[in-house]
């Protein structure tokens, strides 16, 4: 009987821990599969990629860049429409609003992106779907090499999550249009 109980409560460890890491991890090769339709969807709506269209810059900060465009729309990805949040980075530190505008490809860093997956993705954070591109639409990664796509750093101090729960019920810093739909 003892042995039954040692033996019960180790599988049981072992589902929790698999059932509480299935909700953590993020770059998943579903999370990364996905950010591919993405970026794909937001090239067919030239929002990425050769003939994007273009914004005029604003001065941004760390993570993001030192310059930003940010753009706000919905898309449809697997028959989902979400409203989409990209920013595009830009720097190095001291690159003008000119410079950026004379030669994006020059100083773009990276393409952030939220788009807000169907009701039940994560609820606890709007749904949001996080990723980070690199300007040629793959994936950036952090520095343990995970990939920057899904529900990124979910309950981390630090990362996309973190810092975007400051921003209020929607999650977003810049405006709060989204929210009121």
């Amino acid at each position: 009987m003892k042995r039954f109980l040692t033996a019960g409560v180790a599988v049981l460890a072992m589902t929790a821990g698999a059932a509480l890491a299935q909700d953590k991890p993020f770059g998943t090769d579903a999370d990364a599969d996905y950010a591919a339709k993405l970026w794909s969807v937001m090239e067919d709506m030239d929002m990425a990629g050769d003939g994007m269209v273009r914004s005029f810059p604003y001065e941004g900060m760390a993570p993001h860049g030192m310059m930003l465009e940010t753009l706000y729309t919905s898309a449809t990805v697997d028959g989902h429409t979400g409203d989409l949040v990209i920013k595009r980075n830009y720097g190095p530190e001291g690159v003008s609003a000119g410079e950026v505008l004379d030669d994006p490809g020059k100083h773009l860093g990276a393409v952030t992106v939220m788009f807000r997956r169907e009701a039940g993705f994560d609820s606890d954070n709007a749904d949001w779907f996080w990723v980070k591109y690199l300007p040629d639409g793959s994936l950036d990664k952090n520095p343990k090499g995970m990939r920057l796509a899904g529900k990124v750093a979910k309950g981390a101090d630090q990362g996309c999550i973190a810092c975007h729960s400051g921003a209020g019920d929607d999650m977003l810093f810049t405006t709060d249009h989204l929210s009121a739909q």
